[in-house]
């Protein structure tokens, strides 16, 4: 595996996790491109990650009653 392959996936997390999201799962592939004839490799990388989320409340602290995806 390339380093700049592994550096570049780094950043992609670093850039996932400032925006607040919790990355649990990472994987990287790195392969031979069979769509070019160029002899350089490429690579997939794969993030799972979570963000939690408001309860649905408002800026005033007040559910919001408007919301059709709630269940009460």
């Amino acid at each position: 595996m390339d380093d700049d392959m592994l550096a570049d996936q780094r950043k992609l997390v670093e850039l996932i996790e400032a925006d607040g999201w919790d990355v649990t799962d990472l994987e990287i592939s790195a392969y031979d491109s069979p769509w070019t004839d160029e002899d350089d490799p490429e690579a997939t990388v794969t993030i799972t990650a979570r963000k939690p989320y408001s309860s649905g409340e408002g800026n005033d602290g007040e559910a919001d009653d408007e919301n059709p995806y709630r269940v009460s």
